[in-house]
């Protein structure tokens, strides 16, 4: 068995006093494994994860890098051979959406993006259109299904791309997998965990993906977005809240793919709609020209 393997491999395991599965993780299987040297999470990765757009020696290096900041949980090994992870466990709140759409923690959010957005260059870079074109031919080739409509929208894909690329913000380390769950409340400011889609990527990205998978306010993006640029400015707003659509319009492949290779016991296809539904509304909204116009100002 891959855990007790893992258990004897690392020093700091070997004298486990208990271990506990831990709920939440849709790629993975997680344990809290208690020693006499503390704490720690071991992760054991979910199989054909590879085709998720999933590296391995990506994630270590920026699961490194994040832990270095202070943000992220402390690192400790990686066994590749057994395909595991090993950190140590923070004991803090865990989020929930719920939570962030009462809206007292976007500043801490936003503290806790700049934080890890300061920090050492990741590995690899990650761009979602990119990845939401990788995934589709993904789908295409293994016969996964597809939400009605869903190739339709690539012609205002496209351009919501050409007017992404027209301003560029500078990359930063960022997670790019911001669900509420993968911050933890510490000691009083917010913890990051989770970097198996980390990589450089725009800041906006980072704050669209907050909003997008707390399912938060357009109010609250505005403070989410002046708590991280120091005041909210048009071009931002909208370039988080058209970066959050294309994370909803590129995650809903991921739930396709996951329906086909996943073994856990979980309504991805669910999952998927919700994301795409909402995806759906913003696309076929009375905004959104608007928006491509507004995320090419220069403010």
């Amino acid at each position: 068995m891959a855990l007790d393997d893992v258990l004897q491999a690392v020093p700091e395991l070997r004298d486990a006093q208990s271990v506990e599965p831990l709920t939440g993780g849709l790629t993975n299987t997680n344990y809290k494994v208690t020693s006499d040297a503390g704490c720690f999470v071991v992760r054991i990765s979910g199989k054909d994860t590879s085709l998720l757009a999933i590296d391995r020696e990506n994630e270590v290096h920026n699961t490194k890098a994040a832990a270095d900041t202070g943000v992220g949980a402390p690192f400790v090994a990686a066994l590749p051979e057994h395909d595991a992870l090993v950190l140590g466990y923070l004991e803090g709140e865990v989020m929930d959406a719920a939570t962030l759409r009462r809206g007292d923690r976007l500043t801490a959010v936003a503290a806790a993006c700049r934080r890890l957005h300061g920090g050492r260059r990741f590995l690899h870079d990650f761009d979602m259109f990119a990845i939401q074109a990788r995934y589709l031919e993904i789908v295409r080739e293994r016969g996964f299904p597809l939400p009605d409509r869903y190739e339709s929208f690539a012609p205002r894909i496209r351009e919501l791309e050409r007017a992404m690329r027209v301003r560029p913000e500078p990359t930063v380390p960022c997670n790019n997998d911001l669900l509420a769950e993968n911050f933890i409340h510490v000691g009083g400011e917010m913890r990051l965990i989770d970097y198996e889609y980390s990589g450089n990527n725009e800041p906006s990205f980072e704050l669209g993906n907050v909003w997008s998978e707390s399912n938060l306010s357009l109010d609250q993006l505005e403070e989410l977005v002046a708590a991280y640029w120091g005041r909210s400015l048009r071009s931002k707003v909208a370039r988080a809240r058209l970066w959050g659509l294309m994370s909803k319009y590129g995650w809903t492949l991921w739930g396709s793919i996951q329906v086909g290779i996943s073994d856990l016991d979980f309504d991805f296809w669910g999952w998927a709609m919700e994301k795409y539904e909402r995806a759906v509304d913003e696309l076929d909204g009375p905004q959104f020209e608007q928006l491509l116009e507004d995320v090419q100002r220069d403010d």
